[in-house]
């Protein structure tokens, strides 16, 4: 039969371009070390906070393998030049404020639902890979509006196959619970 290959992080090619939105956050800036210590993966950080990312750039200063993009997910236009040339896209970009959802639920639904299926299409468009959604244990059953909208953007990779397999690109969501 048939043998169906996965990604395996830790063997791959130099040349693998990742970029991660939200790359300034908790996720992303932990990741972006594991990839730096563990692979020779080129990474791209895209975030819209260029003080977190000065930060971020004292410990792991842009060059060959680092490159700091500012961009948000919610500006369709600047994914595209940002995802261009990416093998792999680590989406991790959301607003998490369970409070501040409950307050802006606005400016939830654009970040964590319309910057995903920004994200999407880019990838789509960009002939990306890989496209990983980085999820949260609040979208199992919601009760608030955070978890709503991860619950939604979950939806939205998921069915984000039916075009983008077409096309040579597998969309998928991993869940982080608080264990992380």
């Amino acid at each position: 039969g048939a043998v169906t290959r996965t990604a395996n992080i830790d063997t791959l090619p130099k040349s693998t371009r990742i970029l991660i939105t939200g790359g300034t956050g908790s996720f992303g800036s932990a990741f972006l070390a594991y990839l730096l210590e563990n692979t020779e993966a080129r990474v791209r950080i895209l975030s819209r906070d260029e003080h977190q990312q000065e930060s971020l750039a004292e410990r792991y200063p842009a060059g060959p393998r680092v490159t700091y993009l500012l961009g948000d997910v919610r500006d369709q236009e600047r994914l595209y030049e940002a995802f261009s040339g990416a093998d792999w896209v680590v989406h991790a970009g959301a607003l998490k404020t369970i409070s501040a959802g409950e307050q802006q639920a606005q400016e939830f639904a654009l970040t964590n639902v319309t910057g995903t299926q920004n994200v999407i299409r880019a990838a789509i468009r960009c002939g990306v890979q890989r496209t990983l959604l980085i999820s949260s244990d609040k979208a199992v059953q919601p009760i608030n509006l955070y978890g709503k909208t991860k619950a939604v953007a979950e939806s939205l990779f998921v069915q984000g196959n039916l075009v983008a397999g077409q096309r040579g690109c597998k969309l998928a969501v991993v869940r982080g619970g608080n264990v992380w």
